[in-house]
């Protein structure tokens, strides 16, 4: 087939100890740590799975120097467990298998135009503005399941620091839903496939960037995110 303009450079993420994922989607959980949850004003035992998404170009390696985006004064990191997928499936029903469709696993950041989604919320409006913007989803490189520790993840802990003072730390098992219980419930409203990428949440600590700072996210021993909000 005959494209009538150039296409798109595929959107991809780098593998620990080389090559790169293809990216296909990029889904996002909202509401997946309790103390997020009062920290943004709800309540944990009401809340619900949020999904939301990001388009696959929104991803940017580590290291990267980040342009402050546009149309916002309040910029805001959420230091996240990535999953990648190297399976899909619909309506999928048990723990196993959606643990099968795993691939591996990263460290990355949801960037969030807070004041877009304060004046969505309002409107009851998409937080497309919000969240879905260029170079929105910076990840560290992906941990293969395979090359991992056995069981690491139950004892990992998420922390992310500013300018090397930590905002945010909190254990993985303090997610209200699993990671197999995302996939779960994400393929009841997607039929999810391989190249697919899961941004499964952040716990509390969220706050502003400005131009300037450095951002890490580190999660036990995964290859540890870096990147900065160039000035």
């Amino acid at each position: 087939m005959d494209f009538v303009i150039d296409p798109a450079e595929p959107a991809s993420a780098a593998v620990c100890g080389g090559g790169l994922f293809p990216v296909r989607r990029i889904f996002c959980i909202g509401r997946n740590y309790a103390d997020h949850v009062r920290e943004m004003g709800g309540d944990p035992k009401s809340s619900s799975l949020v999904f939301f998404t990001k388009p696959a170009d929104a991803v940017v390696g580590n290291g990267s120097s980040i342009p402050y985006p546009l149309m916002t004064g309040n910029l805001h990191f959420e230091g996240e467990l990535v999953v990648a997928l190297k399976g899909g499936g619909v309506r999928l029903q048990t723990i196993d298998e959606a643990a099968a469709l795993i691939f591996g696993y990263a460290a990355g950041c949801d960037l969030t135009r807070r004041d877009l989604q304060a004046a969505a919320k309002d409107a009851g409006a998409p937080w497309d503005a919000a969240k879905a913007f260029d170079r929105s989803a910076p990840m560290g490189e992906i941990l293969p399941v395979a090359d991992a520790p056995k069981g690491f993840l139950d004892s990992a802990r998420l922390e992310t620091s500013i300018n090397g003072e930590t905002r945010q730390a909190a254990p993985l098992n303090d997610m209200i839903w699993t990671v197999p219980e995302i996939i779960i419930s994400l393929s009841e409203l997607f039929e999810l496939k391989p190249g697919d990428l899961i941004f499964s949440g952040t716990p509390a600590g969220v706050g502003p960037l400005i131009p300037g700072d450095k951002v890490d996210v580190r999660i036990g021993d995964l290859p540890s995110l870096s990147f900065s909000i160039a000035e």
